[in-house]
Parts: structure tokens; C-alpha cells; sequence
């Protein structure tokens, strides 16, 4: 099945397309910005539409990394948010003794948004502009060999954290709830988001995924006691985030972007920022003749290390570390202070080898043994090893406030 934009490919003339692999945000974002500077462009996704794995389940964009905010970030890269968006300001959040802590910012924390097939989605916007933009989008097109001008965005390949939850209706007023204890969600959280009468609940865990439906029970009746959650038409999602650090995430020559080159943000699992920061730079590698590795490097790596720094200090802090930061931050502008998190630092830079060394031993999960598990990754791996291919992330940048 194919999709053609307003602009046909053969109004663009006789040069070679640019082929992009997978047409998650990463590789939409990417697309639309050759395309709008001309390039010939042609989307190859597996699956039988955008957002495929998702359920209208609630993510978050967020809106610290960087001192441009994230939406605007994208206009001036001619992406238009044109997808239900919801600035968050503020939220509760909680400590591993039930405690709570009010954030709040004078700016956006991070952006609500949901993910899925459905209009109002990120996919479905992202899709119709990458049309608008005169893009050729073939889906149930597996993509097994490169050719010309290629960039991949795949998604994940292996599983560091998974995320298992309910979307869900509800009357409950709009809210914003993230839960920091081991009981809920091993080294992660759990969170709650509601907007117009839906919600979105779930364990983020990064360790632990074989008794992940236990964690899970936890979480759902955590929120009952401390928020009241009350769920109708409650359906169940799961998904895995991919979290590395590439050397130069080009493959064969060609540029590897978002997920599947690992641009996730090691602490919180947040993606969606890197995925778009990805699939420009690529762009603008290809339009320009210029290297990507040197771009991304440049752009994404300072982030990026930053993420293994702290989630190396949450790994170590503990119960009472964790305490005490979530204090800091109720006493702060919430956005500014976890945006110094990321910020380039000496300390970064001096306890970055270190953070490294240690990085994957915390990620690695060692409660499953992959027999006779029905476990996200387990799941979703043997979906994947099946059809011969990496599936897309759900849940890839979980959201609270």
C-alpha cells in the first residue's frame, strides 16, 4: 500500500530518492525536511500504518533539554506541531514512603501528546504533513537492502527498559502524577496522565520485567489510593526503549537515527526530542554533503552522556537520595532545574567515564531467563524475530509531570 503526497515524486524531476526506513517520528521528521528542500523522498515502513503499536496512549515531549522550547524547535525546522498538543506546568510527585512533592514551571515541563494511527495522534500528523510535503509513503514494505541515499530509522533493537500500562476512559479531572519507588517500577517510575477523559497508566521499569504484571498491579492500585483513579474501557499496552551509545551511528554509510541508533535519554527513557534532533540532522547531512557523525556528535552526544551521568547518580542514590532531590525540585522552577541536569559541566565530564563503565550492568535485566515469559520484550522480540525485523517502540518516551 502506498501513499503519495500532493507533490507527486515525479514533479521533483529525474534525481534519485532519498529512501528512509521506518516512518516513526524520527524518520517522518527527516523526511518532511528533504522534502522541503527539494529532495525526491520515499518512506518504507513494515507495518500497515504509522503509530501501529500504539493505542492513543499519553507521551510526553519534553521541554528541557534545550532553552528553545521544543515546539518551537520544530517550527523553525518547518514541522508544524499539528497534533493534539498540552502544555504541562505542573504535577505531583511522589517518593517511595507515599510522600508528595508539587512541581510546577513558569514554562512547559514537557508537552501531552498521544501516540497511535488516530487523528490528533503525533503519527498521524507527522504522516499527513510528510504527504502535504510531496513524500511517498509505501507501507507493509519490508525494507531488507539499502540502496543510494539511504537513512534508517528502524526503531529499537534490543530492550534496556520496558513500560507496561492501561489506556483507559475516566470523568477524573485532568492531572499529572509520577511515582519513584522500586515496589511500583525497579530503578524507574510509575506515572498517571489524564486530559478529556482519558488516561494513560503505567509501570516504567528498568529491571524486573519478568514479574512486570505484578509491578504493574502495584502502580494501577497505588494511583487508586493516593489520586482516586477510577478506569472504564481500560485497554492494555506495553513497549521497550533501546538505550546506548553509538560510536557513529551510521550503518553501511548511512545515517541510523532515533531509536534504532539508540537516541534515547538514559535517566527517564524520554525519546521523542532525539528522535527529531536525529532525523533533521540526517537531512541536513544529505543536503548539505556533510558528516552525520560529526553533526549528531556535536548536537546530541552532551545530552546524551548527561543522561548516562544521571542515570548512573538515580542507580546509586537510593530511597533517600531520591527523597531528597524530588524536594529540590518542588523548591525550584521544575523545567530549569532538570534542565542544569543536562547541562555541560566539568563534574559531567570528570564522572562521565565512570557512568559509563557502569552504564549497561544497571540496564541489563537479569530476572528473565526468556523461558516461558510473557514479558514486553519477550513479546514484542519474538514479534519481531518472526517477521524479521525490530519493532517500533510503545510507550518510547513516557511522560510526567
Amino acid at each position: 500500500m502506498t501513499a503519495v503526497g500532493t507533490r507527486s515524486s515525479r514533479e521533483r524531476g529525474d534525481e534519485a530518492a532519498v529512501t528512509v526506513v521506518g516512518a516513526g517520528p524520527a524518520g517522518l521528521a527527516c523526511a518532511i525536511a528533504l522534502a522541503r528542500r527539494g529532495r525526491r523522498v520515499v518512506v518504507r515502513e513494515w507495518h500497515d500504518t504509522v503509530g501501529h503499536r500504539f493505542h492513543g496512549d499519553f507521551q510526553g515531549l519534553e521541554n528541557w533539554t534545550g532553552s528553545d522550547d521544543a515546539l518551537e524547535e520544530l517550527r523553525a525546522a518547518e514541522i508544524e506541531p499539528s497534533f493534539e498538543h498540552h502544555p504541562v506546568y505542573e504535577g505531583i510527585a511522589f517518593d517511595a514512603s507515599g510522600r508528595s512533592y508539587h512541581v510546577r514551571s513558569k514554562r512547559p515541563i514537557y508537552y501531552l501528546i498521544r501516540r497511535g494511527s488516530g487523528k490528533g495522534t503525533l503519527d498521524h500528523g507527522l504522516l499527513q504533513q510528510a504527504l502535504d510535503a510531496g513524500v511517498e509513503v509505501r507501507f507493509a514494505d519490508r525494507a531488507e537492502r539499502s540502496a543510494g541515499e539511504t537513512v534508517l530509522a528502524g526503531g529499537p533493537r534490543s530492550a534496556d527498559a520496558i513500560a507496561v500500562g492501561y489506556v483507559f476512559d475516566t470523568d477524573a479531572p485532568d492531572g499529572n502524577w509520577v511515582a519513584f519507588d522500586d515496589a511500583l517500577a525497579p530503578l524507574g517510575y510509575g506515572y498517571l496522565l489524564i486530559h478529556g477523559g482519558r488516561g494513560t497508566v503505567a509501570s516504567c521499569m528498568f529491571t524486573g520485567f519478568k514479574r512486570q504484571g505484578e509491578h504493574l498491579a502495584r502502580t494501577v492500585e497505588f494511583f487508586r489510593e493516593r489520586c482516586g483513579l477510577k478506569m472504564r474501557n481500560e485497554r492494555r499496552f506495553g513497549g521497550f526503549a533501546n538505550l546506548r551509545l553509538a560510536r557513529t551511528a551510521v550503518q553501511g554509510g548511512h545515517p541510523v537515527i532515533g531509536e534504532q541508533a539508540g537516541f534515547q535519554d538514559a535517566l527517564a527513557g524520554f525519546g521523542m526530542r532525539y528522535a527529531f534532533r536525529s532525523g533533521l540532522l540526517a537531512a541536513r547531512s544529505i543536503v548539505e554533503g556533510t558528516s552525520y557523525a560529526k553533526l549528531w556528535r556535536e548536537s546530541l552526544l552532551p545530552w546524551l552522556r548527561a543522561g548516562v551521568v544521571d542515570r548512573f547518580l538515580f542507580n546509586i542514590a537510593g530511597v533517600r537520595g531520591r527523597r531528597i532531590v524530588l524536594d529540590r525540585l518542588s523548591r525550584a522552577d521544575a523545567r530549569e532545574a532538570l534542565g542544569r541536569l543536562y547541562r555541560r559541566s566539568l563534574f559531567t565530564r570528570i564522572l562521565f567515564p565512570l557512568a559509563w563503565l557502569r552504564y549497561r550492568a544497571p540496564l541489563a535485566d537479569p530476572s528473565c531467563d526468556h523461558i516461558d515469559c510473557g514479558c514486553v520484550w519477550c513479546e514484542c522480540g519474538a514479534e519481531a524475530n518472526a517477521q524479521g525485523g525490530a519493532p517500533s517502540v510503545i510507550g518510547g518516551g513516557h511522560a510526567w509531570g
